[in-house]
């Protein structure tokens, strides 16, 4: 065991990942010959010490086979590295000598905005800053897996003011509801408004998941699909532009309004014939996307004022009490 080596270990993990040597030997950009006899000193130390092979070759262009005993070992592996890796960020985290802030993509302008009031200071102090993109979906477990220290982005939540995220600290920034932008004709759609029950009639253009769909589910239920007519899915506002503006779809797009308008007003790809169309006040229940920072429950009150997570902090803070206008 104590030749054992941490590059070994990675190796194993890539392996079994990747499922041959080779395509594991192209990702950590090395000769094949170097990852199996990697592998062949794995096989023999663990042979000796288990009496089982960790690896087995099944024959030529077939995906190696892992034993129980490598299937263990890897999984051993990946806990042993996970916790290693958030010791090391926790001591970073804890000198403040980095910050690791996560943003949704519409939240980056913002991150942008507070970044201009902090950056003489930090860069001074020599702090690094990390943006990582995160998406709605994988929200919560950036933060509670220690991946990030802060989180830009919004959830829906009701709009009678209910606690946003009370097992996290939040700082909110900005609210608004949500739009329907369409490029229906105004024969097809002459409403200004549309209520819960003609939304069921319309195409619609959704995300696959997401802060949307959150929205949906929690007006239609579960099996909303089944309620609504979708006329597309799809990963990213602007494929959803896209659609609208070539035609190939007709139909309405959820966002929220400052996108909408946004669209309309051509500050993102458009279209003349792009109409905004608000939703009446009869879904149940009323929601708003909150928009703002969140971080760790109590964690800033383990720092001073001077460490970086607490000056960002604050900075956010200013940024909005600042009133400056939504960026996009």
């Amino acid at each position: 065991m104590l030749d054992l080596t941490w590059d070994q270990l990675r190796t194993l993990i890539v392996v079994h990942e990747t499922k041959t040597a080779l395509a594991a030997a192209r990702l950590l950009d090395r000769e094949q010959s170097s990852v199996q006899k990697q592998l062949d000193i794995l096989n023999r130390n663990f042979q000796a010490l288990t009496g089982e092979l960790l690896v087995v070759k099944q024959g030529r262009g077939k995906d190696l086979l892992f034993t129980p005993t490598g299937l263990d070992v890897v999984e051993r592996a990946k806990v042993t590295f996970s916790s290693w890796l958030q010791g090391i960020a926790g001591s970073r985290r804890r000198l403040g000598s980095t910050l690791t802030v996560g943003t949704t993509e519409f939240t980056l302008g913002f991150l942008g905005l507070v970044w201009e009031r902090v950056a003489p200071e930090l860069t001074e102090r020599e702090i690094e800053l990390k943006v990582v993109h995160v998406r709605t979906r994988d929200f919560w477990q950036w933060l509670d897996s220690n991946q990030v220290d802060l989180l830009c982005g919004g959830l829906a939540a009701p709009a009678d003011g209910t606690q946003i995220a009370p097992d996290y600290d939040f700082l909110e920034w900005h609210r608004e509801g949500l739009a329907l932008l369409t490029n229906l004709p105004v024969r097809e759609l002459p409403a200004k408004t549309v209520g819960i029950d003609r939304l069921r009639s319309l195409p619609l253009v959704i995300p696959a998941r997401g802060v949307i769909t959150d929205f949906i589910e929690r007006w239609y239920g579960p099996d909303f699909r089944s309620q609504l007519q979708i006329a597309a899915e799809i990963d990213d506002i602007y494929y959803g532009l896209a659609l609208l503006r070539s035609r190939m779809t007709y139909g309405c797009m959820l966002c929220t309004r400052s996108i909408g308008e946004a669209a309309v007003a051509g500050r993102l790809p458009t279209s003349e014939d792009f109409r905004l169309v608000e939703f009446a006040d009869d879904f149940t229940p009323m929601l708003r996307l909150v928009s703002g920072v969140f971080a760790r429950k109590g964690e800033r009150d383990n720092y001073d004022v001077s460490h970086p997570l607490n000056i960002l902090w604050e900075a956010f803070r200013d940024e909005a009490a600042s009133g400056r206008p939504l960026p996009l």
